[in-house]
């Protein structure tokens, strides 16, 4: 009888049809089904058939003996409904019934490092999964990282991200400043002057380079990019500058292929102003322009004042600058 369980287990053939077999019904099949379907196979094949099984499919002995048993026995462990795969009751104990301090225990080690405001409901740790994890098992508790983020969950913590909220202190006339700039705007807009805000936004890589963001191509079909994101000889950086009319809720962008300098800052004004803004404002007298303190439109940059005016001589109207 060894024999021939030896020559049952090293049958090439029958191993390899029953594991064809398995994976073509395994999608198909629940955990209910799967045990059943094992525990017959086994059972056809006779001497070797579990071995044999377990072998073709990666099955647990266990879980085809008790196919097997619920086979032989239905009416004693047949399940109340045929969509179960478990008698009632069954199944692994959640965490918080076998180990009820579990959750003082892991609130204990996020609390050091809890963020955010701490009379909120919801709170958020810099602490991963894995981490607290291995911290818990350390104390005992049999835990694991899938577990940890589960708890989580019923603690209504989330996993975020950094958010820049803290800007240190401020000059006493800060807000002072920014109700002048306020005025000046609105009593352009009422005499009904063109008013534009103008930045220079960050520089971007030319060519087939790694963005973050998805897109819907056809599936299996994602666009090819380069592995390295050093830049192209040829193609350079592009660099956006962008002027934003305030009054009628409209931007401009141009792209520079050089530095952030006064030249092409005042370049786009001036593009605007010949594309767009003369045709919404035909009859303006003058222009107001608000920017930041800092780059190519510095309030401290002689080279961006006096690009401005020659813009200003150009297009005949005087301009305005708010930093």
């Amino acid at each position: 009888m060894l024999m021939c369980c030896m020559r049952s287990m090293a049958d090439p053939m029958m191993i390899e049809t029953l594991k064809e077999k398995f994976e073509a019904l395994q999608p198909l099949m629940s955990e209910r089904l799967r045990r059943h379907w094992a525990a017959t196979e086994a059972k056809a094949l006779g001497q070797g058939g579990i071995a044999a099984v377990i072998h073709a499919t990666g099955l647990s002995r266990n879980t085809i003996t008790r196919g097997m048993a619920e086979l032989a026995d239905t009416p004693k462990l047949s399940l109340p409904s045929p969509t179960r795969s478990r008698r009632p009751g069954g199944g692994r104990r959640p965490v918080i019934e076998t180990d009820p301090i579990v959750i003082q225990a892991l609130e204990t080690l996020v609390e050091p490092t809890t963020r955010g405001d701490p009379m909120s409901p919801l709170r958020w740790t810099c602490k991963s999964t894995r981490k607290l994890a291995e911290a818990l098992q350390r104390q005992g508790h049999r835990v694991g990282a899938r577990t940890v983020a589960r708890l989580f969950h019923a603690l209504d913590y989330s996993l975020q991200a950094n958010r820049k909220t803290r800007e240190g202190s401020s000059h006493p006339g800060r807000h002072a400043q920014f109700e002048y700039i306020n005025a000046q705007v609105r009593a352009f807009q009422e005499r009904g002057q063109p008013v534009v805000s103008i930045d220079a936004k960050k520089k971007a890589l030319v060519g087939d380079f790694f963005n973050k963001g998805q897109e819907w191509p056809p599936q299996g079909t994602p666009e090819e990019v380069g592995t390295h994101d050093f830049p192209d000889p040829h193609l350079g950086k592009a660099m956006p500058y962008g002027v934003y009319d305030m009054t009628t809720n409209h931007g401009w962008i141009s792209v520079g292929i050089d530095h952030d300098t006064a030249q092409c800052a005042t370049a786009t004004l001036r593009r605007w102003w010949q594309e767009r803004g003369s045709h919404v404002s035909p009859q303006a007298e003058a222009l107001l322009v608000t920017a930041d303190s800092g780059g190519s439109n510095s309030r401290r940059s002689r080279l961006w004042k006096v690009a401005l005016q020659a813009v200003a001589d150009e297009i005949g109207l005087p301009i305005s600058v708010c930093h």
